[in-house]
């Protein structure tokens, strides 16, 4: 499996206040899309999320959004060594993603662009 990038996940109390900053400091434009009830930015590397606070609780336990070719070699890869997927792979709105704890215990989102 072959990380083709990160984005960092940052939730803001109001989404269309900060993507001006991180459209500038990217220097490029947002894609917006919703995921539930959570407004959601990608801009360049940063995921911008806005929404209710009990959504927001269960995203900040997510540490980044890694980028892959393919889900379900990811999905393939994190079981044998160890990690536990505890949800997907589902689609998005841009591909297929699945979320994933670490034997470390930390929780990384795996998505592609296979949509």
């Amino acid at each position: 499996m072959e990380i083709l990038g990160a984005s960092l996940r940052i939730c803001v109390d109001d989404l269309e206040a900060a993507i001006p900053f991180y459209e500038r400091l990217a220097g490029g434009r947002a894609h917006r899309f919703r995921r539930g009830g959570v407004q959601v930015a990608a801009v360049g590397s940063f995921l911008l999320m806005s929404g209710p606070e009990q959504e927001l609780e269960i995203l900040r336990k997510v540490a980044a959004t890694i980028a892959v070719e393919n889900v379900d070699e990811a999905h393939r890869l994190l079981t044998e060594l160890g990690a536990q997927v505890v949800a997907g792979p589902v689609p998005t709105p841009v591909g297929r993603n699945l979320l994933a704890v670490h034997p470390d215990g930390s929780v990384f989102e795996y998505a592609d662009q296979s949509g």
